[in-house]
């Protein structure tokens, strides 16, 4: 009965999050086509930066979607982890898609502050406080289930930043309904720019490291070692290898070395249950004795 819920619950968090994807783009599409065409009409390089940056965000939504969906595949007899690890290259992708981004905002910026021109402050404020609304709202939808993924909290965290850019956009409006000052539209620019690479650069580092078989974030070699060790009939371990086979599951292969064959069975279900309580999901263990021979060829 418990196994029954369980499936029922997956199928369920896969449909409201397929549903949440699904209205997220819509939304931010059409957004994006508004604020690009406003800014074109109007000139205003904050508002064409947004858009450009909303654009990447729909992109990224659009990949996470794909992500999530491949994630659930099936195995195969050619790809026998499924598709998993394409959450890895679509985190990569993201962040590398963001860079672009920010690289066409600066360029735009400073062609705008060598070159400043009058901007209609009303028309930024209003576009752009409908941008606060909308990336508020799509982050609100992955609110519930940003903890399960992190292509999902990524999308989570890159709305509620959109939101807040929105609202430095929003204060450029003002200040250019206030005073005139247009310069303020690039600087702006440039401090999305800013935020951008600094909400981004993590999500790049992190996704490179996995996407070469890294030690993912937040699990430690050493600590994995001492953890296997900590089994009192574990004499020595060698060849341990950890890696990402997905951006939420990671797995280990290691050669442990036991004073006893005997106690085979209950190191493996001792140690696989203290490297699951670790963060490793699939482990595969291969016992030998102190004299086993090992070829270099499982380095």
């Amino acid at each position: 009965m418990h196994s029954h819920s369980h499936s029922n619950h997956s199928h369920h968090t896969k449909i409201s999050l397929n549903k949440i994807f699904q209205v997220g783009i819509i939304l931010n599409l059409a957004f994006v086509t508004v604020e690009f065409i406003t800014g074109f009409l109007y000139d205003s390089v904050g508002l064409i930066s947004d858009a450009g940056h909303n654009l990447s965000d729909v992109v990224s939504l659009v990949l996470a979607m794909l992500a999530f969906r491949l994630s659930k595949a099936r195995t195969s007899k050619k790809y026998t982890y499924g598709y998993k690890k394409v959450t890895v290259l679509v985190s990569l992708v993201n962040a590398v898609i963001l860079i672009v981004a920010v690289i066409f905002i600066v360029m735009e910026s400073i062609e705008k502050i060598m070159s400043p021109q009058a901007i209609n402050g009303a028309a930024v404020v209003w576009i752009a406080a409908v941008g606060v609304i909308i990336n508020a709202a799509t982050a609100w939808f992955f609110v519930r289930e940003k903890n399960n993924d992190i292509n999902i909290k990524g999308a989570y965290l890159h709305m509620a930043a959109d939101a807040l850019v929105s609202v430095g956009v929003v204060i450029s409006g003002i200040v250019i309904m206030t005073t005139g000052w247009s310069l303020i539209d690039p600087v702006i620019g440039l401090i999305i720019a800013a935020v951008i690479v600094f909400s981004t650069w993590s999500l790049l580092r992190e996704s490179l490291n996995l996407s070469i078989d890294g030690v993912p974030s937040g699990i430690h070699y050493e600590t994995i070692e001492q953890i296997i060790k900590s089994d009192a009939d574990v004499k020595d371990i060698h060849h341990l290898h950890i890696w990402a086979l997905s951006t939420t599951k990671n797995a280990l292969t290691v050669h442990i070395v036991l004073y006893d064959m005997n106690n085979m069975d209950a190191v493996k279900t001792n140690v696989r249950q203290l490297l699951r309580d670790a963060g490793i999901d699939h482990a595969t263990l291969e016992f030998e004795l102190e004299n086993t021979k090992c070829e270099n060829e499982c380095d």
